[in-house]
């Protein structure tokens, strides 16, 4: 798949649909909100994105480095002292992860300069670039030392410089993720207000949203990281609700199924409060709690993409694949999506439908009235399920 390049929510995003009897089908991004039904309850991330990328140096060595914050046990604002990082030598973003060297052999007790934030490795965490660190200072110090020096983790297919406001959804508010729950890019305030005026629920959990890429298979086969998460009472009441009478819970996002399932519990029942989800969601992963998953196009390998191993069979996922290159889908964080239901037994994408090409003007999310690229509409398929 093509990476998007571009740190834009694009209103020509694409959004290749999956139902419940396999059919696949082609529609604008905008569109989404005519896949709802009324009843349905729709949960996404609203974590902010923190400045967790920190250039600076290794004290003994004398040595650059990049720190990418990737962990940590709370989402208390105060409890900013620890973090797992994974450290890089020189360089930044503009080499590719896989291609950037190895830190300076790091040790316990080590110094390290990162702009005005001192810090301290605590221990090495079973890799050469994997460590827990110590933040100096005071909480108001450490808070104001990210924010002055730190910058939002990059990859290189983004050519320009991220600016920390690229990477905050339009729904953002505590700033706990150490990458963008990018999937929450798709709600903007059209977007709700056509959910609301479908009758369909709308309620957010905080989810640390970790680090996608570590750049050594070895570390990468370990993703994703513990990952620390808050689940309102409001959330529970309207996915409790929606249990109640048979309507479907749609996560924006896969870190949203992963705090939903972890904080259900071995019983099946969601509780609100903190957690830490520990758990990898993979094949068989039996999800008790979510329904349907909107979220970004993901390549095969990484954990995002064994995430919708839960959801659909592989025979699926190939035929998933094979659409997304077709149709020239753009992938990572600002590229389009996938809205896929749990397949029913048995059941395997074996075919498309046919598209017709329609123009964004003939939105069905907002009624709306603009020029706009071709994009394309199912001519059957999944929309009769709509109302």
């Amino acid at each position: 798949m093509i990476a998007a390049s571009t740190p834009t929510h694009r209103r020509d995003a694409k959004l290749l649909v999956v139902g419940p009897d396999g059919k696949l089908s082609h529609i604008a991004r905008t569109n989404f909100p005519a896949l709802l039904r009324p009843g349905d309850v729709v949960i996404a991330n609203d974590a902010a994105t923190l400045p967790a990328s920190l250039f600076g140096s290794h004290l003994p060595t004398g040595a650059k480095i990049e720190v990418r914050l990737a962990g940590r046990e709370s989402l208390d604002p105060h409890a900013v002292r620890y973090f797992s990082a994974v450290v890089f030598g020189g360089g930044d973003f503009h080499t590719p992860t896989e291609h950037r060297p190895n830190p300076p052999e790091l040790r316990s007790g080590d110094a390290l300069q990162l702009g005005p934030i001192h810090a301290t490795v605590v221990r090495l965490l079973d890799h050469p670039r994997l460590v827990f660190l110590r933040f100096e200072g005071s909480t108001n110090e450490i808070w104001q030392g990210l924010a002055r020096h730190g910058r939002p983790i990059q990859y290189a297919y983004i050519p320009t410089p991220l600016g920390l406001w690229d990477a905050w959804t339009p729904i953002a508010g505590p700033p706990v993720a150490f990458e963008p729950p990018s999937a929450s890019f798709i709600l903007n305030w059209n977007t709700l207000d056509s959910i609301t005026r479908r009758k369909v629920q709308f309620g957010t959990i905080t989810h640390a949203a970790g680090i996608s890429s570590t750049g050594d298979p070895s570390l990468d086969a370990r993703l994703p990281f513990n990952e620390p998460y808050r689940i309102p009472e409001a959330a529970v009441n309207l996915v409790q609700d929606a249990r109640t009478h048979g309507r479907r819970v749609i996560a924006v996002g896969t870190t949203v199924v992963r705090a939903l399932e972890h904080a259900a519990g071995a019983d099946g029942e969601l509780r609100s409060g903190e957690g830490i989800a520990t758990q990898k969601i993979r094949l068989e992963t039996n999800l008790r709690v979510v329904d349907a998953i909107l979220t970004g196009t993901h390549e095969p390998g990484s954990s995002h993409y064994e995430l919708l191993r839960a959801f659909v069979n592989d025979e699926t996922l190939d035929f998933i694949d094979r659409e997304l290159k077709e149709h020239r889908y753009l992938t990572h964080e600002f590229g389009d999506s996938i809205f896929v239901e749990k397949i029913a037994s048995g059941q395997t994408a074996t075919n498309r439908e046919v598209m017709v090409p329609v123009t964004s003007g003939n939105n069905a999310t907002t009624g709306n009235s603009s020029s706009g690229p071709e994009t394309f509409l199912p001519s059957h398929s999944y929309m009769p399920h709509v109302t």
